[in-house]
């Protein structure tokens, strides 16, 4: 034990002294050549007066020259202190002279006496276009682009956008990956960003670099520079042959104009002229084949699709009566998590308990939402005594193993004691008959009373007298009543959820308005997300589970809500959703979502009669 110990403790030691160093040594190559054609291979060492690096035997090209080293300096101003940083690269010309896929093992270099090693690279030598001159076919698709950029007539074959899916037959609700690739042999200079209109799916589009890089492929006998445009993970609603239609996309090209051919134009022109060509680009319509999911659905199951686990905790296992205990079930994995019900649960018929508050904590990957999806249950035990909470259950269906499976939390034992009841006020209640005797007694005991003793004892038996008994005992009657209503309104769950489903989702939005104010984009559609379902659900007593955009219009029309309403909060939702998973800049809607947030609420909390 003590071996292993001192082993780890080096192991961490000599790490933590690398990355203590700061030196990062890297080597870069494309990931893609011809055959026949040269490219560079660069290694890099962000210290200066370095020697060259040692590279190891390269087998599968040929080093025509290197390495040659040049070195940077940069200069930049932190807290007023300028720093300045050196880095020295060191390149070599290799030819590529066989197709294939090939490695090229990591280099090493001398540091201060410290050796480092880069990292591994991968190169995929591609074959010549078919039909293309031998002096072209090093040259690649540059040539076809040259050759292509002098002619204003740009056929299908010189640029076009190809769709493909990841999968071709996939069950209801399991991601697939919908890619939109441009193969180009021209000067592309733009390209629109059409959305596909798909009927029978949840679709989410996957959030790519902005700063786009073409990529050489080999397609078709051509080698083209390609660059992956748009992706959508698609979710398929329901079974059968889903089509998905053909999309055009908008073009720009750069071609050379044939009137500024002439060398001495050129050369006083600054260099050829070119002119903009628009090109309509069409992609492939596709079909996909999708299964039902298998008949014997287990209970509990709410139409989780992908692979997941489940784990929960609990705040408290021993309470007195009445105290809070919070009960967080989580759901992690990958697959549609966007669109799964709650685990399934079974309380004691003693705990009070809320629908659970859903926490999201997923991102979209190019195959499911994948983190993790967390229900947060308050309870509160109003009869003391031992309780068992049966372990939370999610079932779901695995499409790799075509199974539905399920998986199980932790079983709680509660203990809950008796603590302090509330005791109601008492009163004395005194009848008129007793206060008449007693004012008669009083008024016989004390004779021969002076001038004035008359008023006093006109006074007990006057209206005002009998009026103050009268008035307590008629206000304590009212607190009674009053105090047994709330008893019983407070006993009714879904009425005292109703009627504070308003003063929640204010609290909510405060929590959205901190977020809002400090650009926490995530987080505040979250929030807002988590305030409109969870104000529709308590207003209208719908479970979170059960909580659609379509019950929801219907439950507004049943009380008597003008459509304009259900329209509108169909806008915040669709906004806020899209904002949150959406590409771009998210933070530029959060003003105009928070607004309409407000506004969705005030005209639901005035239209909607309980």
């Amino acid at each position: 034990m003590k071996r292993i110990f001192l082993t780890t403790f080096l192991f961490l030691l000599f790490i933590g002294n690398v990355f203590a160093d700061g030196i990062t040594f890297v080597a870069q190559a494309p990931k893609s050549v011809v055959v026949n054609q040269q490219f560079r291979l660069t290694f890099k060492v962000n210290r200066a007066n370095v020697k060259e690096p040692v590279i190891p035997e390269i087998t599968d090209f040929s080093i025509l020259t290197g390495p040659h080293s040049s070195t940077q300096r940069n200069w930049q101003s932190i807290n007023g202190k300028m720093e300045s940083s050196e880095s020295v690269t060191f390149t070599y010309i290799l030819l590529a002279e066989k197709e294939g896929e090939f490695r090229i093992p990591a280099a090493s270099i001398m540091v201060n006496g410290k050796k480092y090693n880069s990292n591994p690279l991968r190169v995929k030598v591609l074959p010549p276009d078919q039909n293309s001159s031998p002096q072209n076919q090093g040259g690649g698709s540059n040539a076809q682009m040259q050759r292509s950029s002098t002619s204003t007539n740009i056929s299908d074959d010189d640029l076009f956008v190809r769709a493909t899916l990841s999968m071709a037959k996939v069950y209801e609700q399991e991601a697939v990956l919908l890619t939109y690739k441009v193969y180009s042999t021209v000067n592309l200079t733009n390209l629109s960003n059409p959305t596909p209109d798909l009927k029978g799916f949840h679709i989410q589009e996957v959030q790519l670099p902005r700063e786009k890089q073409f990529e050489l492929e080999h397609y078709n006998g051509r080698n083209y520079q390609t660059i992956v445009w748009r992706q959508f993970v698609l979710f398929p609603q329901h079974s059968g042959v889903l089509e998905i239609p053909s999309l055009t996309f908008e073009s720009v090209v750069a071609v050379q104009s044939r009137r500024n051919l002439d060398p001495f134009e050129m050369m006083f022109n600054g260099g050829p002229a070119y002119v903009e060509v628009k090109k309509n680009l069409t992609s492939n319509s596709l079909s996909l084949d999708v299964k039902k999911l298998p008949s014997g659905k287990p209970s509990g199951f709410s139409g989780g699709v992908g692979q997941f686990n489940l784990s929960s905790t609990i705040s408290a296992q021993d309470v007195k009566t009445n105290e809070e205990i919070t009960l967080r079930v989580k759901v992690d994995g990958i697959g549609n998590m966007k669109l799964v019900g709650t685990p399934v649960m079974d309380f004691p018929s003693e705990f009070e308990v809320y629908d659970p508050i859903i926490n999201n904590k997923f991102n979209l990957k190019t195959n499911g939402f994948a983190g993790e999806k967390v229900f947060e249950y308050v309870i509160t035990p109003r009869a003391s005594g031992v309780y068992v909470i049966p372990p939370a259950r999610f079932v779901y269906f695995d499409p790799l193993s075509d199974s539905y499976k399920t998986v199980e939390g932790t079983s709680y034992t509660i203990e809950v004691e008796k603590g302090k009841e509330q005791v109601a006020p008492t009163a004395t209640y005194i009848g008129k008959e007793a206060s008449k005797v007693l004012a008669s007694d009083i008024r016989h005991i004390k004779l021969g009373a002076k001038e004035g003793s008359k008023a006093k004892a006109d006074f007990y038996a006057s209206t005002t007298y009998y009026l103050l008994y009268i008035i307590p005992l008629l206000l304590f009657v009212v607190y009674v009543a009053v105090h047994r209503k709330r008893v019983i309104e407070n006993a009714n769950i879904s009425l005292v959820r109703t009627k504070k489903a308003n003063k929640v989702a204010v609290k909510r939005l405060k929590v959205a308005k901190t977020l809002l104010k400090q650009n926490r984009i995530n987080e505040f559609y979250d929030e807002i997300l988590k305030t409109l379902w969870g104000y529709m659900s308590d207003k209208m007593n719908i479970p979170l589970s059960l909580l659609s955009k379509d019950n929801v219009a219907a439950e507004l029309e049943k009380r008597g809500a003008d459509a304009s309403l259900v329209e509108k909060l169909h806008t915040v939702l669709n906004e806020a959703e899209f904002a949150r998973y959406a590409p771009g800049d998210a933070s530029a809607t959060m003003d105009k979502v928070y607004e309409m947030s407000m506004n969705v609420i005030d005209k639901m909390e005035d239209s909607i009669k309980k």
